[in-house]
């Protein structure tokens, strides 16, 4: 079977990229009350170089085939880790063995997983950091079931809807500036998990990520470029950042984002975990960091006050679940698009897709109308249940699902998808532990698109997300932006059980990809019988166009869409979908990246497998 594009390095050319917008960033070296207030200035950074030919990121020859392995799959990219004790999966090697030394020392699921994802805000800043929201979905051994945590910040209470629409483009938020970003949610889901199943310090578990940050390590080639993609983004011309110093000093130190092998520090955010771990929570969200962020806000313009940041508190809640073939399979409740994976395998239930074939036609087709359909709910419906009636045991009941299947042929696109109408009434990073306690956490955390808003405060050392673009404009929309409420979201964990046990802590990240991808890697493994290792490498699809929850519907792509497929899709089925009438896009590589850790009992034995995909540059350990 073909495989799967091949990354290549490619030769580095100037390309001049503009000027920093705003005030040059205070120096956190003279700070006095708080991190990053007065003192000297840095010299701000003019332009970024070049780093790669624009359209030239990626070297795709599909016609050239990967090798074969002697058993299992043969596209798997290697065989899942597996070991007694415990196991991890993250977006970077650093942070998986620094997971692996937190278990190795007595710590549980929890705390390894607090301390990776303080690894990946300094070693992936182009996917995670404290700026984010951050989802949690935990088997509690002793409880005997799943537990979930939504760390999901709300928009400014000083921000009115007037504001924001004055401030729109196309009729939606802007991605980037001050008006998208709403309260990061991720620091205190942290301390409340570390508060409920930590057993380690606080304080220690964010030694290796200060250290890291200090001492500087390698950038990976995925990080690099996206760094370079991001920085370049928020310099140009009308971009909407307010003030863009702050981001070129530390991410682009000289004007210079760091390339593939370059070696990358952060001393500010080192400062920032220092504090952090020495105050916990509260010097985020009640302190001197706290202080910090209202000033700055206040300085370019913006909304974020001390007060929003107080007031702020992760919801422990019991996540949303169906079953698919005896499988229990678990999605976050609203506001997140956790329903739209449990929609998709309800309606799927109803096809025998062992009997349509791996990779066939007719398997894809019914596939992606089960995602058309379900995405149509996910823009109509899907908000913060705080300020909306959102219908969800409606949206995930079988007897919804047997309605909406009537509407999906395997031979021929539905050429006008629409939500179902309710009964009257109403850029990402995934992380997954295990322990020996028989603990497993799913986690996720996000800055959402890219980096962020391209806003770093005065010498704190992350960027905060741009989570509020995901907010509706339209009125009577139960998304519709208002003053203190979360926006939807598009950060999923997954989780699934056989017979009451942990089977499965797995993710898939990137947008709204995410229920797709998670859909598919259940199909691949409930249907198709593939291993983790496997069902992760196996070629997936993408389709876009479906609404969107904040009015964005896609502009200038046919009624029905686009479809893409990975290159490993087989010629035959790929020649099948354009018969069908799909419109086909080539592959950009935006399939997602998966980490996932299976439990399975061998006899007394407790054993974890784990697997991390070859689109990213991940690790999954087991010892």
């Amino acid at each position: 079977m073909r495989r799967r594009a091949f990354i290549a390095a490619l030769p580095v050319v100037a390309l001049p990229l503009g000027r920093a917008a705003g005030n040059t960033p205070a120096s956190p070296a003279a700070t006095t009350d708080g991190p990053g207030q007065g003192g000297a200035a840095h010299a701000p950074a003019t332009s970024l170089p070049g780093f790669q030919p624009e359209g030239a990121e990626r070297f795709i020859r599909p016609d050239v085939h990967a090798g074969d392995r002697p058993s299992g799959a043969s596209f798997a990219s290697r065989s899942a880790a597996m070991g007694l004790n415990g196991a991890a999966g993250t977006a970077h090697p650093i942070a998986t063995q620094t997971a692996i030394e937190i278990l190795k020392r007595g710590g549980s699921a929890i705390d390894a997983a607090v301390a990776a994802n303080a690894c990946l805000g300094f070693l992936e800043p182009t996917s995670a950091g404290l700026g984010g929201d951050c989802y949690a979905m935990v088997w509690d051994p002793k409880l005997g079931r799943v537990v979930g945590l939504a760390g999901s910040g709300a928009s400014p209470r000083g921000l009115s809807l007037e504001t924001v629409r004055s401030r729109a483009k196309n009729g939606a938020l802007p991605p980037l500036g001050a008006v998208s970003v709403s309260v990061p949610g991720a620091l205190d889901a942290w301390w409340s998990l570390h508060q409920r199943y930590g057993k380690l310090p606080w304080a220690d578990l964010f030694q290796p990520a200060i250290r890291l940050a200090t001492e500087g390590v390698p950038v990976p080639q995925i990080i690099g470029y996206y760094i370079y993609r991001n920085m370049r983004a928020f310099v140009r011309p009308g971009s909407g950042v307010e003030e863009t110093a702050n981001a070129l000093h530390t991410y682009a130190p000289g004007g210079n984002p760091p390339r593939e092998g370059d070696v990358f520090r952060n001393p500010d955010l080192a400062r920032t975990y220092g504090m952090i771990a020495q105050g916990g929570r509260d010097a985020f969200y009640d302190g001197p960091i706290a202080d910090t962020i209202e000033h700055y806000f206040k300085r370019i313009g913006g909304w974020m006050t001390r007060d929003d940041l107080r007031r702020h508190h992760s919801e422990w809640n019991t996540p949303l679940v169906t079953t698919y073939r005896g499988v229990e399979v678990y999605g976050m409740a609203a506001n997140t698009q956790g329903l739209a994976t449990l929609q998709m395998l309800n309606m799927l239930e109803h096809f025998d897709l062992r009997q349509m074939g791996f990779q066939s036609p007719s398997s894809l087709q019914v596939q992606i109308e089960a995602k058309r359909l379900a995405y149509e709910d996910r823009a109509r419906y899907y908000a913060d249940p705080k300020f909306a009636k959102v219908p969800v045991e409606w949206l995930n009941s079988k007897e919804y699902a047997a309605e909406r299947v009537k509407l999906i042929r395997p031979d021929r696109i539905n050429p006008d998808v629409r939500p179902g109408n309710a009964p009257s009434h109403g850029d990402t990073t995934y992380y997954t532990m295990s322990d020996q306690s028989g603990m497993m956490v799913s986690m996720i955390q996000s800055n959402f698109r890219g980096m962020g808003s391209g806003l770093v405060a005065d010498g704190l050392g992350f960027m905060f997300q741009d989570r509020g673009q995901l907010f509706s404009l339209r009125d009577g929309h139960p998304n519709l932006y208002q003053p203190g409420k979360r926006p939807f979201q598009t950060i999923i964990p997954g989780f699934a059980t056989r017979g009451g046990q942990p089977w499965m802590s797995f993710g898939v990240m990137g947008g709204d990809m995410q229920p797709m991808g998670q859909q598919q890697i259940i199909t691949n493994r409930v249907d198709y019988g593939l291993d983790i290792q496997a069902a992760g490498d196996s070629p997936r699809w993408h389709h876009e166009g479906s609404s969107q929850s904040m009015g964005e519907d896609h502009p200038g792509l046919p009624p029905t869409g686009i479809l893409r497929l990975e290159s490993g899709v087989p010629d035959a089925t790929r020649k099948a979908m354009v018969d069908i009438g799909w419109t086909m896009a080539p592959s950009d590589g935006g399939f997602g990246r998966y980490e996932c850790i299976e439990h399975r009992m061998n006899g007394r034995d407790r054993v974890y497998a784990a697997a991390s995909e070859m689109r990213a540059d991940g690790c999954a350990l087991a010892f």
